[in-house]
Formats: structure tokens, C-alpha cells, sequence
């Protein structure tokens, strides 16, 4: 019979975050996966557990999910643990997930501490819709699609960031996303835990004498639909509505339905429509 993947939760900073399933689970396992195993061994010995540790990191990810695989396979079950937080979220464990689905192994998780989480919910910013964006990414071209991307998101964002690259990051969002309200939560569960909630063009001013030290996670204010709504709104009253008429039939659409269309856009009734046609 073959064995099983356990995603298990560790603290991201303070020990007692952990859940008694957890601890029970890395003792019953044959084997634990750590993306840190320097990290994870002074975890393992706080708590004496003494199950044999593996390394599993983003420079072995594809070989070492294989190998795991095929222990697995051959029954053994093998826990996933992350240097902190929940496995999966933007890190290796997200591929040894997939190459488990795709080789027929049941794969569970055990919920516990996400620092994307724990921030969201004290950042003060609406938590209903959001947007986790981890660690934006270094490719140049590939970061400037994502802040494009996030510059239109009315979702709240989440993001992640170390303390060398931090104002570095403010000064980028504020620059895509313009003066949004965030908060920026530092050394989180720790001793020294921190939230700021300010707004970028303010954290920019802040960072640029401040010491930065910890690690970040910044929770920002998604678009403003209104201001969406406005500039779209904008843009039509560019146009004439002929133009705009013209722009709709040419896409397939017949008079009556382009009528509506217009209206809609330009936030006018069908009549008005009618009316500017006949001018």
C-alpha cells in the first residue's frame, strides 16, 4: 500500500504556534522533507522528535520529489515542512505537490500558522477578496507585467519582502499602484512583531532613514472600483458616440444591442444615446 504526503504547518516565529497534529504526525512518519534541514533540526530537537530529516529545497526540487515519490510508493509516509509556515504556499513544496497528483499519491495538509494570513487578518485592510503575491518576481520583465498586473487588482494584495530589498519594493509599488493605504507587518508572532499601517508614499519617506531589519509582509489596499468605473467612463467621453457606436457594430453587434452597450458605458440611458445620434 502506498504511503502518503502530509504538508504540515511549522511557527513562523513563535514555537507555541504549533498544533498537536502536527508534532504527532512528524513523530508517526517515516520521514520528514525540510526546504532547511540546519533550520528544521533545532525545531525537531526543541520538541524531541527524533524522525530521520531529508533535504528538499528549491535547488533539488524535481530530482528530490521523485525520489520521495518512489519511497512513497513503496509505503512510506513522509511529511513536508517548510523553513516556516505552511508548505505550498510559493515555495518547493508546490511542485512536490503536483509530481504527487500526477504519480497517484494521496496528498493531505495540516493547517497551522501562513504568515500571509496572520497579517491579512490584523492589517486593518479588507479581507473579503485578496491576491497573494509572495515575493514579487527578480526577473525584470516579469516584475513589471506583475505590478501592471496588480496596479488594476481591486482585491487586496498580499506581499512578501526582505529587509535588504524592502524599500527598494515600496518605492516600485508606489510608483505602479500609486498612494494606497497599507500595512506593513514586521517579525510577525515574534518578540519584536510590528504592524504600520500608513500608506506607500508615507513607508517610502519612513524606510529612508529608518533601520530595516525582519522579515515583511506588506497587506496593500486593492484599486478603488469607483476610480475604474471613472476612468473607463473617461476614456468613452473621448470618443463621440458615433465613434463608439461604430466600435460595438463593428464587432458584430446590431444597432439595438450596440445602443445598449454605449449607454452602459457611458453611464447614460438609451434614449440619450438616440438623441446624440440624431444631432
Amino acid at each position: 500500500m502506498a504511503g502518503k504526503l502530509y504538508l504540515c504547518a511549522t511557527p513562523i516565529g513563535n514555537l507555541e504556534d504549533i498544533t498537536m497534529r502536527v508534532l504527532r504526525t512528524l513523530q508517526e512518519v517515516d520521514l520528514i522533507a525540510a526546504e532547511d534541514t540546519r533550520n528544521s533540526i533545532r525545531l525537531l530537537n526543541h520538541f524531541e522528535i527524533k524522525t530521520p530529516l531529508t533535504s528538499y529545497h528549491e535547488y533539488n526540487k524535481i530530482d528530490k520529489a521523485y525520489q520521495l515519490v518512489e519511497k512513497m510508493r513503496a509505503g512510506e509516509n513522509i511529511a513536508l515542512i517548510t523553513d516556516a509556515g505552511t508548505p505550498g504556499i510559493s515555495d518547493p513544496g508546490e511542485d512536490l505537490v503536483r509530481i504527487c497528483y500526477e504519480s497517484g499519491i494521496e496528498v493531505t495538509s495540516l493547517p497551522g500558522a501562513a504568515a500571509c494570513i496572520t497579517a491579512l487578518t490584523m492589517s486593518g485592510q479588507k479581507t473579503r477578496r485578496f491576491s497573494f503575491e509572495a515575493f514579487l518576481p527578480k526577473d525584470k520583465k516579469e516584475r513589471a507585467e506583475v505590478l501592471k498586473e496588480m496596479e488594476q487588482d481591486t482585491r487586496t494584495l498580499i506581499v512578501y519582502e526582505a529587509p535588504h530589498h524592502l524599500l527598494k519594493t515600496l518605492k516600485e509599488l508606489y510608483q505602479a499602484l500609486g498612494n494606497r493605504s497599507v500595512t506593513i507587518c514586521r517579525e510577525l508572532t515574534k518578540k519584536f512583531e510590528e504592524k504600520r499601517k500608513t500608506t506607500l508614499e508615507d513607508a517610502v519617506t519612513y524606510y529612508e532613514t529608518e533601520e530595516i531589519r525582519g522579515e515583511f509582509v506588506l497587506v496593500i489596499e486593492g484599486k478603488n472600483r469607483s476610480e475604474i468605473r471613472e476612468a473607463e467612463i473617461k476614456s468613452w467621453e473621448s470618443m463621440t458616440t458615433e465613434e463608439h457606436m461604430a466600435l460595438y457594430e463593428s464587432q458584430g453587434l446590431d444597432r439595438k444591442a450596440a445602443m445598449k452597450a454605449v449607454a452602459k458605458d457611458r453611464g447614460i440611458s438609451k434614449r440619450d444615446v438616440y438623441a446624440e445620434l440624431l444631432k
